[in-house]
């Protein structure tokens, strides 16, 4: 049996091949990586990443903090108003500034894990359907689900164990200067999403030409597939073009890669991750569940 290590190896060389067989389709697939991230990403991303890293520093939570439910609140309105890779990068600072346990971060990971809603209203709505209603619809119950799962998750929490996590926990050094310090922690979380996401683009540009110049007559359904797993917005700009004429259908597959995400995110939340220590078992978890739960309750409430 290939070991995993093996297996990184072989793609690692094999799209080192293809990208030197077509140098030119590389540089489209950078570019178009680039133009996705400048004019989808970056402009909803950047502020709210500041802001939220802002107030995060300002409403520092101390040790002794009795409310664990409003910290986990305030996380999770954090993450949702950022998007992903917001959250991430919120509940790493919350580990590494000792506000949280280990236990409670895995699981905040898992939680706070949502698409920015101006980039579901912005982009998804106005820019892809012309139409924000699919947007506010999947908000609802995307947040909707998502507290309760919270809720759940801080029912089942052992508050003595959680006190007793924070009772030889040195004191919280709150930075001289939030804003600036702010902004400092906001660059590499935009670097990690600005490069996954060109890196993604790039490799699916040179993949799906590949597989175009054997199988010329290359069905649509490879190519989005393809586009969604490797790269959630080029997958959403793809799927509203070829299914323009079916609205039903189109929904359920945004809705279903707004659920799932795609590589390029799971990598950015990865490296956050790893930067802590924080396990992504339960978030992977979480991902699988709600790739299925999310569409299927905006099938029953919405296109039944």
């Amino acid at each position: 049996m290939v070991s995993i290590p093996l297996l990184y190896l072989f793609i690692c060389i094999s799209l080192i091949i293809l990208l030197l067989l077509f140098p030119g389709v590389a540089h489209e697939g950078t570019d178009l990586g680039v133009s996705l991230f400048m004019e989808a990403l970056f402009p909803y991303l950047l502020p709210y990443l500041i802001l939220t890293q802002w107030f995060i520093r300002l409403t520092q939570s101390q040790q002794n903090s009795k409310s664990r439910l409003k910290l986990y609140l305030k996380t999770y309105a954090i993450s949702s108003l950022g998007g992903f890779p917001t959250g991430a990068a919120t509940i790493a600072f919350l580990k590494k500034s000792k506000q949280i346990s280990a236990r409670e971060a895995t699981g905040l990971l898992s939680i706070c894990h949502s698409p920015s809603p101006l980039f579901v209203i912005g982009f998804v709505g106005y820019d892809l359907l012309n139409d924000t209603m699919f947007s506010w619809r999947f908000l609802i119950i995307y947040h909707v689900v998502s507290l309760i799962i919270l809720f759940l998750f801080y029912q089942s929490s052992n508050k003595e164990q959680l006190q007793t996590t924070f009772t030889n926990v040195e004191p919280i050094t709150k930075p001289k200067n939030p804003f600036t310090s702010s902004i400092k922690d906001s660059i590499p979380t935009v670097l990690v999403v600005g490069s996954t996401l060109i890196f993604f683009t790039t490799i699916y540009t040179v993949v799906i030409h590949s597989i175009s110049t054997f199988i010329p007559n290359i069905h649509n359904s490879v190519i989005l597939v393809t586009a969604a797993s490797l790269e959630m917005t080029n997958g959403l700009q793809i799927a509203s073009e070829i299914f323009s004429k079916d609205s039903v259908f189109l929904y359920l597959i945004l809705a279903t890669f707004l659920s799932t995400q795609s590589l390029s995110i799971h990598m950015q939340v990865a490296v956050l991750a790893k930067s802590e220590h924080i396990s992504l078992k339960p978030y992977i978890a979480l991902r699988v569940i709600l790739a299925f739960l999310i569409p299927t309750l905006y099938f029953v409430f919405f296109l039944l």
